[in-house]
């Protein structure tokens, strides 16, 4: 963990100049504020969107195309992180998430 905390810093110290806020205020477009984070350590296609919203739905940050690049965690709901703001929204997402453990156990059976 101190390893990647360490390389994350590297990166945003030498491409961001050290302010990390540049990651989502230079992004072009949603499909490259994902790319952007997914350069991140520990940060794979699914964190990479959930960031995208989290930063779109409490940041309002919302370049062009962050739908997208969000996919389903843009729509409206409490699907992750980026719907939890308080204790309700929490429990409503961890609500939502085993349903959708239940029914992808369903499904497998």
């Amino acid at each position: 963990m101190a390893a990647r905390s360490q390389e994350l810093a590297a990166i945003v110290s030498t491409r961001y100049g050290g302010a990390a806020e540049r990651l989502w205020t230079e992004a072009a477009t949603g499909g490259d504020l994902a790319r952007r984070i997914q350069q991140l350590p520990g940060f794979g296609k699914q964190k990479a969107q959930i960031f995208v919203a989290l930063l779109a739905k409490q940041a309002g940050v919302r370049p062009e195309g962050w739908q997208a690049a969000a996919g389903a965690y843009a729509q409206e709901g409490y699907r992750s992180v980026a719907d939890v703001v308080d204790a309700d929204s929490l429990a409503r997402v961890r609500e939502f998430k085993q349903q959708q453990k239940v029914a992808a156990k369903a499904a497998a059976t």
